[in-house]
């Protein structure tokens, strides 16, 4: 083993151990499935669907079902619960019928994407390693456990609340989140699919109000699914609003905004035009404040 893969080899049991913490923290109001918290279940079931996929995947040496399985395991996770509980309420429908329509979008288009580019070069290096890539499959359990875990607290819990204010407030939050990821990635696309635009980057549209609009969205509609968590939240069952800070913390500084923002000055950083694009742009939130 390399340095890479024993980082790896550690990180594994780590990130299984954090989340059977935070599975442990929301389940305390759950109810229960076959001898456990059906919560509990659910975090169970993200991983299961991770591994069960990442043996073929690595067989193969392909990327192009990660994110189209990420996809499938927030679909499973939401629609398990809201099918096995007795207790399921409207604001459990609520929330897994806008978890299941972002899902269902996003890993269409995350999925077609990768079918036309051919590959991620982000797993160039990774995927021939077994632990690394292991290890990225792994991380893909957490990340879908804690980003819905405001959802799994609303579909897995025995104590309902009847729709109000907080449901209205998430629901126009998650409406505008999603309108701004799904203009952002449709204005993107057909920018890239134009060959006049080959080696350029886009200024136009909602780009020209933020340098990464989708994450903007993406941030906004995760946000609106805590708001609608919000009234059936008991005890250590708060913990659960890790989820907005967490997609926040992921995008705006670890995995989104950080590489792309290297990879855009790795491209175009040493042209006058795109320094200016940066000087006039929000990096993240698509407010047109400043002089266009």
């Amino acid at each position: 083993m390399n340095k890479a893969e024993k980082i790896s080899a550690l990180a594994i049991p780590v990130i299984l151990a954090l989340a059977a913490g935070l599975a442990a923290l929301l389940s305390s109001h759950s109810v229960w499935f076959a001898g456990a918290p059906l919560l509990v279940w659910m975090f169970v079931l993200a991983f299961v669907i991770q591994w069960l996929v990442f043996i073929p995947s690595f067989r193969k040496q392909t990327e192009k079902f990660f994110d189209l399985t990420g996809s499938v395991t927030y679909l499973s996770v939401v629609l398990v619960p809201l099918w096995l509980n007795p207790e399921s309420s409207s604001r459990a429908t609520l929330v897994a019928a806008l978890v299941g329509l972002w899902a269902l979008r996003l890993g269409s288009f995350l999925f077609f994407r990768i079918r036309k580019d051919g590959k991620d070069r982000r797993f160039d290096e990774i995927k021939p390693s077994f632990m690394r890539f292991l290890m990225v499959w792994t991380l893909q359990g957490l990340w879908v456990s804690v980003t819905a875990c405001c959802a799994l607290v609303v579909l897995t819990s025995k104590h309902s609340e009847p729709l109000g204010m907080w449901a209205l407030a998430g629901t126009l939050a998650w409406l505008l989140g999603m309108t701004i990821e799904v203009v952002a990635d449709t204005q993107k696309s057909r920018f890239k699919a134009n060959p006049a635009n080959r080696g350029r980057y886009i200024d136009s549209g909602l780009w020209a109000w933020s340098r990464h609009p989708n994450y903007a969205g993406e941030i906004l509609l995760w946000t609106g699914i805590a708001l609608i968590a919000v009234p059936v939240l008991q005890g250590s069952q708060w913990a659960a609003l890790i989820s907005p800070v967490f997609v926040f913390v992921l995008l705006r500084y670890i995995s989104g905004v950080p590489m792309l923002e290297k990879r855009a000055d790795e491209n175009w950083g040493d042209q006058a035009d795109y320094q200016r694009y940066k000087a006039r742009t929000r990096l993240l939130w698509p407010i047109p404040t400043r002089a266009q």
